[in-house]
């Protein structure tokens, strides 16, 4: 399997445990480019209007409950 196509069509071949199976491992893929680049950012106070706007939100009571998801 050499290209994305393909693995996405052996993936759709795969049973429910299997898939379940892949999921699990690529769930606990350790510390790939997208985790290296949050925690840089995170590092480099790249996302810190994130906590400021939320700490905001909170302090005037504009929190709420996430919405349910569809059905």
């Amino acid at each position: 399997m050499s290209t994305v196509a393909e693995i996405k069509a052996a993936i759709q071949r795969l049973t429910a445990r299997e898939r379940c199976e892949l999921n699990a491992w690529l769930q606990n893929w350790p510390h790939d480019d997208w985790d290296r680049q949050m925690r840089a950012d995170a590092e480099a106070g790249k996302l810190d209007w994130m906590l400021h706007e939320a700490r905001r939100a909170e302090q005037e009571g504009v929190c709420g409950d996430f919405p349910a998801p569809p059905a």
